[in-house]
């Protein structure tokens, strides 16, 4: 990979454009300033703010909601911001990870493969983010490298300080480009070896930029010992201790724990980490993760940080995200969906799909309850079983042959007994090939990606896109980020869109094969969705079901709490309905049959599955 063009060097930290400060310059801040022209010129000049976040005792322990909170209340304050995520792994990105590692790879507009926390920050913010927004460790020396082979450093010695650590800083001016307040937020647990570049990065950003312009938060963990009926502090001193043996001293310490955080526990921390009482944020679990940025503003936390970063005292405007809250936690009805899919062991590679289930539940005022179905245990003898209880049901992402025809099964159930169905990505392909076999009697109807049998031998209905034929790279090389998508009028997608044309985020490399176009659309199924600069379909649907669409891009990527994604918000209606009505065909046992899947069934009102 190539190195990235920095168009900011680390040491500048003024945007190009022109901006009027937001910031409080107590010794040259003049009256009268309030009724002053936008055209007339101004004195005080635009300095960028930035928060670092890190991690302690363990991994997963919130850094990612913490940072996309701070970013919701400091908007809520009328600041613009913007998020970074550094990941000291080695890969250029999580594109050819598995998802049973690294959780889902979540995709920007233009197009970047990036760690799933990019999605916290969109849903909870109004940044639209793009890939200077996520750093990797593979990265930066990938851009090192090929500029000391290129010869930018004329013959000097390239080591990890400064060069490295210079690179990490560029990326970080440049993901902030345009903002009043920057959030950093580095991956991983202090003390990992792989992540001190990133920790050394910060500790000089904070010597460039200076201590009213910057800040550290630590994320730790504050443990509670059952045996013992009590909270313990000691995991967090170690953690702060490590981190100050880097150089860093935070100035905020958000403490996750199971248990309220008494004062006196609050006062323990605050001594013994030389952190401020007040700046002791106490984060006990909450029962969903919607409710972090009103816990964290409970607590004073945005208040504190904006006064430390000497801000304009602004007064935070969270009405619109409590309605919210107080719909998710207050439903009217209550469905259940069954995702059917292969990484089911970590529901966390459907991360962005589960909260988009939780958007267009709060958007029905609706609680989903989540089936989790692993595709190769499913089968025609127990889909029934499976399947009976299900009020709608979702095939996702993925990719390989491996769970495809448990996929297969449950897609023919749903269009058989009318139950509403939802194809994303791989799962609109899968959907067209049982279309294929069960209603075109195109029996070996299959995909490219499954191998390639000699000619003739199979029918290709999904096949591989004529740009990809040349590709031999599998990362960063698929269709990738936004493209358009026109829909066509009097079809489900253009009612549920209510508009000619979308802009939707993909992430594949193969497509329906247009020569079956003509044979479906006469059996029944109709492309409702059309790219017509290539003319690829994206939309495929089937008018006489009561909710059958297929799509070839993730939807889920593009949903926000507060602006829930049309589909997502029509397909748990349609749900809603069929349990309503009794729709799915086959209801007999469900007392017993709901005892059989309860321990596998997920509320989305708990936020973390």
């Amino acid at each position: 990979m190539a190195g990235r063009k920095k168009t900011q060097k680390f040491q500048q930290t003024k945007p190009v454009e022109k901006a009027t400060s937001r910031s409080m310059n107590k010794k040259n801040k003049k009256p009268n300033q309030k009724n002053k022209s936008p055209l007339s010129s101004t004195s005080e000049a635009f300095q960028q703010k930035f928060v670092f976040v890190t991690g302690g005792v363990v991994s997963s322990i919130g850094k990612g909601l913490t940072a996309a909170s701070l970013g919701t209340l400091l908007e809520s304050r009328g600041f613009k911001v913007s998020l970074v995520k550094c990941d000291p792994y080695i890969n250029v990105d999580p594109g050819t990870m598995s998802p049973l590692q690294h959780g889902e790879v979540y995709v920007t507009d233009d197009g970047a493969e990036t760690d799933l926390d990019l999605g916290h920050y969109e849903r909870f913010t109004k940044v639209s983010l793009n890939r200077s927004n996520s750093v990797t460790t593979g990265q930066i020396y990938d851009s090192v490298i090929t500029k000391e082979r290129r010869g930018d450093y004329l013959g000097g010695t390239v080591q990890v300080i400064p060069h490295i650590t210079d690179e990490i800083k560029s990326c970080i001016f440049e993901g902030g480009q345009g903002a009043e307040v920057v959030i950093v937020e580095i991956g991983g647990t202090v003390g990992d070896i792989e992540g001190l570049p990133f920790i050394e990065a910060i500790r000089q950003m904070r010597v460039d930029v200076g201590t009213s312009n910057s800040l550290f938060v630590h994320v730790t963990y504050v443990p509670y010992i059952a045996a013992a009926g009590e909270l313990k502090s000691k995991p967090t001193q170690h953690s702060v201790k490590e981190l100050r043996e880097v150089g860093i001293q935070p100035d905020f310490l958000i403490c996750r724990s199971e248990e309220p955080l008494p004062n006196e526990l609050k006062s323990k921390i605050a001594l013994f980490c030389s952190v401020p009482f007040e700046n002791v944020i106490a984060a006990t679990d909450a029962s969903t993760i919607y409710e972090v940025p009103l816990t964290l503003h409970a607590e004073g936390f945005d208040e504190k940080v904006t006064h430390q970063l000497e801000l304009e005292d602004s007064k935070a405007s969270m009405g619109k995200w409590k309605e919210m809250v107080g719909t998710l936690m207050n439903p009217k009805r209550e469905i259940i969906i069954g995702i059917v899919g292969k990484y089911v062991d970590l529901i966390e590679s459907y991360k962005s799909l589960h909260e988009a289930i939780v958007h267009g539940g709060i958007a029905n005022h609706t609680k989903v309850n989540i089936v989790y179905i692993d595709s190769e245990t499913l089968d025609k003898k127990n889909v029934k079983a499976a399947l009976s209880e299900v009020n709608g049901v979702l095939v996702p992402g993925g990719f390989g042959e491996r769970g495809v025809e448990g996929k297969i099964i449950a897609i023919q159930y749903a269009r058989e007994n009318e139950v509403p169905f939802f194809g994303i990505c791989y799962g609109m392909q899968l959907a067209t090939i049982e279309f294929a076999r069960n209603v075109c009697g195109i029996k070996d109807a299959t995909s490219r990606e499954f191998g390639t049998p000699e000619k003739g031998q199979c029918n290709m209905v999904i096949d591989l896109m004529e740009e990809q034929s040349v590709v031999s790279d599998k990362g960063g090389s698929m269709r990738l980020g936004s493209y358009p998508c026109h829909l066509v009028k009097s079809t489900r997608a253009h009612e549920v869109y209510n508009s000619d044309m979308i802009y939707e985020r993909h992430r594949h490399r193969f497509e329906f094969n247009n020569k079956y176009r003509p044979l479906f659309e006469k059996k029944g199924m109709f492309f409702s969705g059309i790219c017509k600069e290539k003319d690829l379909v994206e939309i495929v649907e089937i008018s006489e079901h009561p909710w059958f669409i297929g799509v070839q891009f993730h939807p889920e990527f593009k949903s926000r709490p507060l602006t829930p994604h049309p589909l997502f918000i029509s397909f748990v209606k349609a749900a809603d309905e069929a349990s309503a009505r009794g729709l799915t065909k086959v209801t007999a046992k469900k007392k017993k049959n709901r005892l059989a899947y309860k321990g596998r069934c997920l509320s989305m009102q708990e936020g973390n599955p």
